[in-house]
Order: structure tokens, then C-alpha cells, then sequence
């Protein structure tokens, strides 16, 4: 009869959990082409991109985004390729505090009307400042 001795999981442990690996990411091909399809959120040139969010929020129970890795896709809004560009050239909270616009916030109306282009075009209007 064999025995196992089981060591409590301490910084000295040599019995440390596996690493876990990523969540794969939600994916939504249709979201983005609609999403690419509305105005941008912030007015700049070039095409529109759906561009995602990387920061993390409590308040919106998104989870930070690691190196390398992609944001679920319900978690972008439409930018002007200058300011897509512009957004990843700074801070990220920096870039949208200095625009004035919670993009979290825009996202997550987007996800729920998702291929409503009357109500896209509304919410992006909205958030712009336009009646």
C-alpha cells in the first residue's frame, strides 16, 4: 500500500498548479464589418476600423487584455484610421479621456444593437455630440 504525502501549496511547494492558459477570444466577424460600416466615433481620415479596447474595467466587467493578445470583438467602436493610429500611439485611457468619449460604454450599446445600422448611426451621434 503506497502513500502520498500532500504539501499545502506554499511559496516553498514544489507541488505549484499548472499555469492556465488564455481564454480564447470571442470572435464576430459580423460585429466588426457593422461596426466598420458606421461613422466614426471620433471624426479623423481614412477608413473606418473597428477598433478594440485593450484597458480593463470593473465598472464594465471587462478583463484586461494581455501582450499579444485581442480583446473580445463586442468590445470595439468605429475610428477614422488616423485616430485608430493616434489611440495606439499613447495611453490608451489617455487617448480617451483626451477625446472626452467612454468607449467602453459605446461598445457595449453597439454589441446590443448589433446590425441595427438606424440605431449605430444614433449611438455614434449620440456619443459625438450630435443631435
Amino acid at each position: 500500500m503506497g502513500y502520498e504525502i500532500i504539501r499545502p501549496a506554499t511559496a516553498f511547494s514544489v507541488n505549484r498548479p499548472q499555469r492556465q492558459s488564455r481564454k480564447p477570444r470571442d470572435k464576430a466577424a459580423s460585429h466588426l464589418r457593422w461596426v466598420a460600416s458606421l461613422p466614426s466615433l471620433v471624426p479623423g481620415t481614412g477608413r473606418v476600423d473597428p477598433a478594440h479596447i485593450r484597458f480593463a474595467s470593473t465598472r464594465y466587467a471587462k478583463p484586461a487584455t494581455g501582450m499579444g493578445e485581442k480583446p473580445d470583438d463586442r468590445w470595439v467602436v468605429p475610428l477614422a484610421r488616423s485616430e485608430h493610429d493616434r489611440q495606439h500611439s499613447m495611453n490608451e485611457e489617455a487617448y480617451w479621456a483626451s477625446v472626452g468619449v467612454d468607449p467602453l460604454h459605446v461598445a457595449l450599446l453597439l454589441w446590443a444593437v448589433s446590425g441595427d445600422d438606424e440605431e449605430g448611426v444614433r449611438i455614434i451621434n449620440q456619443f459625438r455630440g450630435k443631435p
